[in-house]
């Protein structure tokens, strides 16, 4: 029984200390008209690569590379196709371009000022980027109609001992 208490006791004060702990996420709102299907590009490591494919007019697919493999293209790999393969300890903290109905451009931006633009530069203006110093883009979310409609970014602080390059 005393064991039982004790275990108890620990879960709980485990779980306060979880809950208290200062949270480094952020997310940035929706850019973009959010018609079509929903979408989240995700993956389990830091993100080391970004492709992008655009025809000059319209952002048609994205892709990640989280650590060594690259995920699945949101949308299509229609068009002329852009890429960044990031630096050890290089990270996207910024995201902005170009939208209307659908996304026209998009660029992202590293923390040691390389960027991958993309796309056609017309429309409503964007940018995204972290509220905590040290967050770096995660994942990104959106919508698709045939290319992408709406995109959101979200950020997170990264321990350094976890997922490196």
């Amino acid at each position: 029984m005393h064991s039982f208490i004790l275990c108890a006791l620990l879960a709980s004060s485990a779980l306060l200390a979880f809950a208290t702990e200062e949270q480094h996420y952020s997310f940035s709102p929706l850019a973009g008209s959010n018609s079509g299907t929903p979408f989240s590009l995700t993956g389990e490591e830091r993100i080391t690569g970004v492709r992008v494919w655009d025809n000059g007019g319209y952002i048609y697919g994205l892709q990640f590379r989280y650590g060594a493999i690259w995920s699945s293209i949101i949308g299509n790999s229609y068009g002329r196709v852009e890429e960044i393969l990031l630096y050890d300890d290089e990270a996207i903290i910024q995201v902005s371009g170009k939208y209307s109905h659908y996304i026209h451009a998009v660029v992202f931006v590293t923390n040691r000022g390389r960027s991958l633009f993309a796309g056609q530069f017309s429309g409503i203006s964007f940018n995204m980027y972290p509220e905590f110093e040290g967050a770096e883009l995660r994942f990104i979310s959106g919508t698709l109609h045939g290319s992408l409609t709406g995109l959101s970014a979200h950020w997170a602080v990264v321990s350094q001992d976890s997922n490196e390059h």
